[in-house]
């Protein structure tokens, strides 16, 4: 459902906002986040995957997802789930590239292909049903498990382990340029304003004192997940229930899926994949 190709011929502007993040690490939520900091205020013009669109989703004419991009007269911020390494990178535009455990997002991942509508994708894309998507699902700790294990290549299979990792490492490697900001869904989950307060910082946005209790609430899990209609990327019923969309779970529980034995295999795969300080940054608590 994805052509990063779009990306060369999409014309960019000077302060354009690009959020790249894999799937489940906090897409929503940053977009949700921008969102704020750009209207300042909780009552957004248009529903969010309106105002922020997916620049790479085939479903949407190519077309139709650049005018749309262009009538915006607002600061824009667009989503994409393609790494930094797959898209032209502007001088003066800004990149957020969202983190989360590993583990946490895999297991966010596979309770989201239970909530997806598979026959509604085949419809909408033309091409059928994977087999693999076919039949009862495995146990959530069997396909996590599976998933540490995983040799899939990084771009056929992006959210996979090595995908995921490669996503990861690209933006870390690029972490002192200036138009880059790294933000860790943990962060995000323990101090919500204080993050927030940075992105707005580093985005050169000036929120008034007054408004800062009404956009953190806004950009709270219990507001988002209320609002889910207006929230949810699912602009075409892709998803059985959209507030299943939001989970919450605290960071690293995911991790209690696995044996001791497949914990310790885990974190020794991961650190043939990406740097040692990478890896401690993105299991810390």
């Amino acid at each position: 459902m994805e052509d990063s190709h779009r990306w060369l011929d999409f014309p960019m502007r000077d302060d354009d906002i690009v959020i790249s993040t894999r799937s489940k690490h906090g897409t929503t939520w940053t977009q949700m986040i921008c969102a704020l900091l750009i209207f300042q205020t909780p009552d957004l013009p248009a529903p969010l995957p309106e105002l922020s669109p997916w620049l790479d989703w085939t479903i949407a004419p190519r077309e139709a997802v650049f005018a749309s991009l262009e009538a915006q007269r607002h600061r824009r911020f667009v989503k994409t789930h393609t790494p930094l390494d797959g898209i032209p990178i502007h001088p003066t535009a800004r990149y957020i590239v969202v983190a989360r455990h590993p583990l946490d997002a895999a297991v966010s991942l596979y309770h989201q292909g239970a909530n997806l509508i598979r026959e509604r994708i085949a419809e909408l894309t033309g091409t059928p049903i994977p087999e693999s998507k076919r039949g009862q699902r495995p146990p959530v700790h069997d396909w996590v498990a599976a998933w540490t294990r995983s040799t899939n290549d990084p771009r056929e299979f992006p959210d996979m382990l090595p995908g995921v990792m490669a996503h990861l490492s690209d933006a870390w490697t690029r972490r002192d340029e200036p138009n880059l900001l790294l933000v860790h869904y943990a962060d995000l989950a323990a101090d919500l304003e204080r993050e927030m307060r940075r992105i707005a910082a580093w985005l050169t946005i000036d929120v008034p004192e007054s408004r800062w209790p009404a956009l953190v609430e806004a950009a709270g899990f219990a507001a988002m997940k209320a609002n889910a209609d207006t929230t949810v990327p699912d602009p075409v019923g892709l998803f059985r229930n959209r507030d299943a969309f939001f989970r919450r779970g605290e960071s690293g529980a995911a991790a209690e899926l696995l044996t001791p034995e497949e914990l310790t295999a885990y974190r020794a795969r991961v650190r043939t994949l990406i740097p040692d300080n990478l890896s401690d940054w993105l299991h810390r608590p």
